[in-house]
């Protein structure tokens, strides 16, 4: 007993409180060194000063109990031999140990750019005078091999990278123009609709594409239209931007929205660096009616 610490002066050298202790201690994470049976007095060995505090800080990065506690029995295998040389086993256990908290390390850095990019929008739609560009274009033509499918509802974005699959199978080749998507409006506002991905090429379709990539030719369309810079978790702003644009100047949607990935994650792994063309189409009698007041003007 001499050389163990009551969780009082066990407490006073981590700066945890008592009450965490006997936290720690009824959830498994922290087991006293001993525990006197008849006081129930709980004694710490110096040596668990180092892993209760490990505890604290992953306990603050919100590090789930059960992966606390892989982590924690983890490292207890890969401490098992200390004194008599690292086995393979010891080193299995520290590297399992490392990897859940690497692994909760890149979940916390997902979330604080989130949280960062979630305050650059939210000062943006503070701000009366940030205003994003958007202008009337017209979308030349272009042929295309593409994949149409009807959205499920609560569909994740798996089946956006099975048609892109399905389309770089059947080009065999990095196109020069970059990919696309057209989506009915319904995708977003129920969560379930008609979608079509493409990939700019010449006919004819090669032999041996997918049964789910055909030839599609793209008509000449005009749109409201909008440069994204940098990652989609704002691309609600762009895509209000060109529907306010739309509405405003009495422009009647044609149902669906183009995006077009002038630089996308095909193209850099930098989220920042991407550009994405969001062309809100216009039905063809108010393109009609666009270009003659464009003309009378």
């Amino acid at each position: 007993m001499a050389e163990l610490l009551t969780i009082g002066e066990f407490s006073r050298i981590t700066h945890l409180s008592i009450r965490t202790l006997r936290r720690y201690h009824e959830q498994g994470l922290l087991v006293p060194a001993e525990v006197d049976p008849a006081t129930g007095y709980r004694y710490y060995a110096p040596a668990q000063a180092r892993p209760a505090l490990t505890i604290k800080r992953l306990r603050e990065l919100d590090l789930p109990l059960p992966d606390l506690r892989r982590f924690l029995e983890a490292e207890s295998a890969g401490e098992g031999a200390t004194g008599h040389g690292a086995t393979g086993c010891d080193a299995t256990g520290h590297g399992a140990a490392q990897q859940i908290v690497a692994a909760h390390l890149r979940r916390l850095e997902d979330r604080l750019g989130r949280t960062q990019r979630a305050v650059q929008a939210l000062r943006e739609l503070l701000d009366p005078q940030a205003q994003r560009a958007v202008s009337l274009e017209v979308l030349p033509p272009q042929r295309v091999l593409a994949v149409s499918l009807d959205v499920p509802p609560g569909a994740e974005l798996s089946w956006y990278d099975a048609a892109m699959r399905d389309l770089d199978a059947a080009v065999g080749r990095r196109p020069v123009l970059p990919p696309g998507g057209r989506y009915e409006h319904t995708i977003f506002t129920e969560g379930h609709g008609r979608a079509t991905v493409y990939l700019p090429a010449e006919p004819p379709l090669p032999p041996g594409a997918s049964d789910a990539v055909r030839e599609l030719h793209l008509p000449q369309r005009t749109a409201a239209v909008a440069t994204h810079c940098g990652p989609h978790d704002d691309l609600d702003l762009t895509y209000a931007a060109v529907g306010t644009f739309a509405a405003r100047n009495r422009l009647r949607s044609a149902d669906l929205v183009e995006e077009i990935y002038l630089v996308g994650p095909r193209d850099t792994d930098q989220p920042d660096r991407w550009r994405t063309l969001v062309a809100w189409l216009l039905a063809s009698d108010s393109a009609r009616s666009s270009d003659s007041t464009q003309s009378s003007a």
